[in-house]
């Protein structure tokens, strides 16, 4: 290819590149000004893996001592969704989990402001020390438990 050609296909890309570049800006500076990150809903997975044997015990703790303070939340506002899930099946004791909760925050401020729990764990639980005696339970049995915070993949969309 003579030098001429190859500067011409060089300067093609590089301008179509450049192009592309300046649609794609344009575009996420439109979209953030519609919808800024801060604002949108933000999404967090919890996973909880309990001793074998335990996963029933865990989850009427969980009904009975947290999921209150979760719906409270919601009618405060600072949660918009709250969702809980099991596998159907088992899986390898790797990778197995008994339930996973979703959470959708109505942004990450509110993900990250958890200053009003304990006004409405009291509120909600008069005999804190029961509480509090369930709740250790509701841990011990634990052997594992992990937050994913998850966003959207488009790309992978059908």
């Amino acid at each position: 290819m003579k030098r001429t050609s190859r500067t011409a296909v060089c300067s093609a890309l590089l301008f179509s590149t450049l192009c592309a570049w300046a649609r794609n800006a344009t575009a996420q500076s439109t979209t953030s000004k519609v919808t800024a990150p801060s604002e949108k809903p933000y999404v967090v997975e919890y996973y909880y893996k309990a001793k074998w044997g335990y996963a029933e015990e865990f989850a009427r703790l969980f009904q009975k001592n947290h999921l209150p303070v979760l719906k409270r939340q919601v009618e405060t506002g600072r949660i918009l969704e709250v969702r809980a899930e099991k596998p159907r099946y088992h899986a390898t004791e790797d990778g197995r989990w008994d339930y996973r909760v979703t959470l959708v925050f109505r942004n990450v401020s509110a993900a990250a402001d958890a200053s009003g729990e304990d006004a409405i764990k009291k509120q909600l639980f008069p005999d804190q020390a029961l509480y509090q005696k369930e709740e250790q339970r509701r841990f011990e049995i634990l052997l594992a438990h992990w937050d994913v915070p998850v966003v959207p993949a488009p790309e992978m969309a059908p």
